[in-house]
């Protein structure tokens, strides 16, 4: 079973339960339901996924974030990292589905929203990444970086469309 399948497994799971066993799903999840969910090694390997990302290290920051959602499938920014990193290494699927898992644990997560429109603009799906836009306008209710950047790569591509 692979990283995602195992991270989809859990967020299904997860939302099945709702909210009326947050003690079990703490303990499904390897964790307490005081405070973070992340440990100080999950919290390490995302730091660790953070600047391998930073460093345009794909391979590198795939491996610290499949690590880290792994062991704290609840993580959001987890998977929005290790998505974009997938989606620098071509692993586009792969790079859907994780985002597909950080906008189900939180849909108002901006990150995503921006880098999943842009995965969307790769694979020529103009209207999907419009419709993500439209999402990040709502969420940041004004300007917001995050909608400033997909609305340039909507521009963009809509030019390279015209040549």
């Amino acid at each position: 079973m692979t990283t995602l399948t195992r991270a989809l497994a859990a967020v299904a799971l997860l939302a099945a339960m709702g909210t009326a066993l947050p003690a079990l799903e703490a303990a499904a999840a390897g964790t307490s339901t005081t405070g973070s969910t992340a440990s100080q090694a999950d919290q390490r390997n995302v730091e660790r996924g953070r600047q391998a990302v930073d460093a345009g290290d794909w391979e590198r920051a795939a491996m610290f974030l499949e690590r880290a959602t792994d062991s704290d499938p609840r993580n959001a920014d987890a998977f929005n990292l290790l998505a974009y990193s997938y989606r620098h290494l071509g692993r586009i699927e792969d790079a859907f589905e994780a985002y597909g898992v950080a906008l189900r644990l939180d849909p108002a997560h901006r990150g995503a929203h921006e880098y999943i429109g842009e995965a969307y603009l790769l694979v020529g799906d103009l209207a999907m990444a419009e419709e993500h836009l439209a999402t990040l306008k709502a969420i940041c209710g004004g300007p917001c970086e995050e909608a400033d950047e997909l609305a340039e790569a909507i521009a963009q591509y809509r030019e390279g469309e015209g040549q």
